[in-house]
């Protein structure tokens, strides 16, 4: 008996999952999206709010999310929300700083004072990183899927494929060639890829050119991240008749006859129907979710092999403001080690063009911080600041590493070092340190008061599980998908399910979660022929982008 019947059901809250709710729902269709357990981007001590995953909006100049807005008739309504950040990315290392702002003249004036010896080269792959993303927009502004699956969508996306540059490019080409061995610039381009993508190694060519080109291209961000941008998107899910049970899981999926026809939701005897279940999971747990039935026989043969020994471990710390160097910007890389053939004396992020007293946050390095040593140990740490709205005086950081499974930091270290890699840049912020927390590592979060610190115990915290929590993984794919990018395809190894998380296009991260959603979209509105053509008459009626 079923409880009742839907168009769709999204399982997940990713920006995959929730922009194809979106989509599907604009289109008369009817959409209901269970949260299916995962957890929300932000929880609470007390007044404090603390956030489990390091959020930077790299898609915002995609093609995949302008057209979206369009077809939600939400641009102005987007452009009112967003803020640009400034400088977009900011690197710092032992001895250097180097600020990447939106304009190019000040961008040359940076590379000036810290590279003088690359600044040909560092033009030159500017100038190609524009030409790259140039032809990307152009491909990626077109109606087509990618990852395709039949001979026509091959065909179809091949045309709008041939105009990437580097797409056929041997795996291990590399952009850099010009760039000096060991140089710091090459960990700047390749740290930057690396948090951007959802792969645990460097992705190839093409996508580390749009990765990259995407910190530098206009960088814009929410001012409270991913719950901001969830807000967003399940607005427009509920204003278009959907339905959203975020905190809802989903108990098993449905097969009848060999096809997924609907969730039974974990309390409910019977199933809600649906005629496609569209999930952020990858395949092989949604198979699970079926118990195993109805799996169609290629994927038995053919499906790749998604593993992972790598996670994001992501560190919360709330700190009085007056403990941050003013310079410090929205997004920073923490990179360890100075570069060997760059040895000319560069600025600190303490470091000013007008040296300040000794004692402020924002003056010159105290001679105990100029001696710590940069040790091998020190982990490459992506840096979020947000600074609270008033009357708050404290600032929020949000620290992200890549921890692998087995390496020489475990999971119950990391949290320290990554404290200790912020404070070896930024040497007066332990002794503003308001509290410290991760969820990941299942430790008491650490309060200060003054620079004592006191443990607290999680069971004290609103929204976050009393024990560790899983850290998002960076994937390995066997074998690669589609150019390399891709890993599971969109159609799910059971009839009538749609894959757009994290495992469809790992290679382009953020970005491939949307193109896997306008995929999953395109699908099922191409099965009713009424809302496909009523699809088309819409761009009538919606502002034209």
């Amino acid at each position: 008996m079923i409880h009742k019947h839907y168009d769709v059901i999204v399982l997940g809250r990713s920006i995959g999952a929730l922009t194809a709710a979106a989509l599907l729902a604009r289109r008369d269709f009817t959409v209901m999206v269970v949260g299916h357990g995962e957890r929300p981007p932000t929880y609470r001590l007390d007044q404090h709010v603390l956030r489990r995953r390091a959020f930077t909006l790299l898609a915002e100049p995609s093609p995949a999310w302008r057209r979206f807005l369009v077809e939600l008739a939400q641009s102005q309504t987007w452009k009112r929300r967003i803020v640009p950040a400034l400088p977009m990315l900011q690197v710092v290392a032992p001895r250097r700083r180097l600020d990447v702002p939106p304009d190019m003249v000040l961008f040359g004036r940076e590379i000036d004072r810290e590279f003088p010896e690359l600044r040909r080269v560092v033009d030159e792959l500017y100038a190609e990183l524009a030409h790259v993303n140039g032809a990307a927009d152009d491909a990626f502004s077109h109606d087509a899927l990618w990852p395709p699956g039949t001979f026509w969508e091959r065909r179809e996306t091949a045309r709008y494929a041939a105009m990437l540059p580097y797409a056929r490019a041997e795996p291990d080409a590399d952009l850099l060639v010009e760039f000096p061995r060991g140089h710091l610039f090459r960990s700047i381009v390749t740290q930057s890829v690396l948090f951007a993508t959802d792969l645990s190694a460097l992705p190839p060519p093409f996508a580390v050119a749009r990765l990259h080109g995407a910190w530098t291209r206009g960088l814009m961000t929410l001012p409270r991240g991913e719950e901001e941008l969830e807000e967003f998107l399940v607005e427009r899910i509920l204003a278009h008749g959907g339905r959203c049970l975020l905190d809802e899981r989903a108990a098993s999926v449905h097969v009848r006859r060999g096809t997924a026809a609907g969730v039974v939701l974990d309390g409910d005897d019977h199933p809600n129907g649906s005629s496609f279940v569209i999930t952020d999971m990858d395949g092989e747990t949604l198979a699970s979710l079926s118990g195993g039935e109805g799996i169609h026989k290629r994927a038995l043969r053919e499906w790749p092999r998604i593993t992972s020994s790598v996670g994001r471990f992501v560190v919360s710390l709330i700190v009085r403001r007056e403990g941050l160097p003013e310079p410090l910007g929205p997004e920073t890389l923490l990179l360890p080690f100075p570069s060997s053939s760059s040895a000319l004396a560069g600025r600190s992020m303490t470091s000013s063009p007008a040296p300040r007293a000794a004692g402020d946050a924002g003056g010159r390095p105290s001679s105990a911080r100029s001696t710590r040593p940069a040790g091998p140990g020190r982990p490459v740490v992506h840096l979020q600041r947000c600074d609270l709205p008033p009357p708050s005086t404290d600032t929020l950081l949000v620290a992200e590493i890549l921890l692998p499974d087995r390496g020489p930091l475990s999971l119950l270290d990391a949290r320290q070092a990554v404290l200790d890699a912020l404070t070896a840049e930024l040497p007066f912020l332990e002794r503003h340190l308001v509290l410290v927390d991760s969820v990941h590592d299942g430790l008491p979060v650490w309060v200060y008061d003054g620079q004592r610190r006191r443990l607290v115990e999680r069971a004290a915290l609103k929204g976050a599980a009393p024990g560790a929590e899983p850290m998002v993984r960076q994937l390995e794919v066997d074998p690669p998908g589609y150019l390399g990018l891709a890993g599971e395809p969109i159609r799910g190894p059971i009839e009538r399910t749609l894959l757009v998380g994290r495992s469809v296009l790992p290679g382009l991260g953020q970005e491939g979660q949307l193109l896997a959603a306008w995929g999953a979209a395109r699908l099922v509105t191409r099965t009713d022929r009424r809302k496909e053509r009523m699809r088309r008459d819409m761009w009538s009626k919606v502002e034209i982008g």
